[in-house]
């Protein structure tokens, strides 16, 4: 759990720096640091996508993930509780910068990888690495939406250390065709994060959050009943 601790740090520390330089900044700053984010969250939700699809053993089941995820979060209205909770605490569009925090610090090969490694080898090396990009990336995300983002450290500490059990639980349960499904998922979402930022569209990207879930209980179900997608 070492490598996840010192991610989470890495994330406080940037939103702490990020926090301080907000204060100064002019509005027309704060406003091209929102573009600079919103091209970098297309960008790798591009990158994510196109690094995995094409490995991808199930090709169609990120869009039943998509479907069933959007339908199950729509149905409780994810993007609604999530916007009431933030808004409690800030009047901003800290939401909207949260939401992509939380997306771009857990969703990716590195962070998912990382306690997969950890756990198994003792190897840290993804874990200290992914904490050193989230934390220019908290300073970044920060300095825009303000020091809030380090919310996300939370939601990472959660995501990496269930991640670490559960490889120490069930040794191999994180197949490579899981992570990359995961993946394709989470790049998508990231994609649309960033389309949400730009303002090109805005999309209930908390909403299609559930559609994370989707991957392991498919996969579970193709090993253990033989389905196929």
């Amino acid at each position: 759990m070492l490598g996840t601790i010192f991610n989470t740090v890495m994330i406080i520390a940037g939103s702490i720096i990020g926090g301080i330089f907000k204060k100064g900044m002019k509005d027309e700053l704060q406003d091209i640091l929102m573009q600079a984010m919103g091209f970098a969250a297309v960008a790798l939700g591009i990158n994510a996508i196109a690094q995995h699809l094409p490995d991808s053993q199930y090709p169609i089941l990120f869009i039943v993930s998509l479907a069933l995820g959007g339908l199950l979060g729509q149905s409780i209205n994810l993007e609604l509780r999530f916007n009431k909770l933030v808004n409690k605490f800030s009047k901003s569009n800290l939401a909207e910068g949260l939401s992509t925090a939380i997306l771009l610090f857990c969703i990716g090969s590195l962070s998912i990888l990382g306690p997969v490694e950890a756990a198994l080898h003792g190897d840290y090396t993804y874990l200290l690495t992914n904490g050193l990009l989230d934390g220019i990336t908290s300073i970044v995300l920060a300095s825009t939406f303000g020091f809030g983002i380090a919310a996300a450290a939370i939601v990472l500490f959660a995501w990496q250390g269930s991640i670490y059990l559960f490889a120490k639980l069930l040794e191999g349960a994180l197949n490579a065709d899981l992570i990359n499904e995961i993946t394709i998922v989470g790049g998508i979402l990231i994609l649309s994060s960033g389309i949400s930022i730009l303002g090109i569209k805005k999309c209930k990207t908390m909403n299609l959050l559930p559609s994370l879930l989707i991957p392991p209980v498919a996969l579970f179900m193709i090993h253990v009943f033989g389905l196929r997608f």
